[in-house]
């Protein structure tokens, strides 16, 4: 399977906290739920289309505990993340959860994080999706494990916050697929990763 991460940012990069204010308090921060203003009818078809794609989701401990918290109240057949979320298998990257009782669920990560989600994109299918979950998605990057970045810029600042490419990032260059902006002004942008940048001279 192909390893996809969706990930919302500001125009500063930042991804902490996006769907609420007490998402993400840690390090202080004060602006949680910077996304919400900006859904619309274009973002929700983007959304559904991702989710068309996926055979098996991947999260870190943080986003599993807030989508276990709603997703599974979330009953309509016909609802297309809803669905998706509460049936398909969900594997949860975490050294100190003790326990998923979300149906479907399966921790993994606890002795040998890269060699466990090497072996989930050997799995047969077609996406293993990260929906956030920014900490897993660093680990990630670092070992060249994320194929597919749906990077959703929402047009607004913050100035504090964590952030998706932190310093350390590993250097890594990406090709740019598909570009759409929303009727609200976020920038959908999807890019497929390369390898190591190259560097020239002008």
């Amino acid at each position: 399977m192909k390893l996809t991460l969706t990930q919302f940012v500001t125009l500063d990069g930042v991804m902490q906290a996006p769907g609420g204010p007490d998402e993400d308090r840690s390090g202080g921060f004060e602006h949680g739920g910077w996304s919400v203003p900006y859904g619309d009818e274009d973002f929700g078809s983007f959304v559904n289309e991702v989710f068309d794609q996926v055979d098996a989701f991947l999260l870190g401990r943080v986003t599993y505990e807030i989508f276990a918290g709603y997703w599974p109240r979330m009953t309509d057949p016909d609802d297309p993340v809803a669905s998706r979320l509460n049936s398909l298998p969900k594997y949860v990257a975490s050294t100190t959860l003790t326990g998923a009782d979300w149906q479907g669920t399966r921790i993994i990560g606890r002795d040998d994080l890269v060699k466990d989600v090497t072996a989930l994109k050997e799995q047969p299918g077609r996406e293993l999706q990260m929906h956030g979950s920014g900490g897993l998605a660093r680990s990630l990057m670092a070992h060249d494990l994320i194929d597919t970045l749906h990077l959703l810029t929402f047009p607004v600042a913050l100035g504090t916050g964590k952030r998706l490419f932190a310093d350390g990032t590993l250097p890594t260059a990406f090709r740019h697929t598909r570009s759409r902006t929303t009727s609200r002004g976020v920038v959908i942008s999807t890019y497929e990763r390369e390898g190591r940048p190259e560097y020239g001279s002008y």
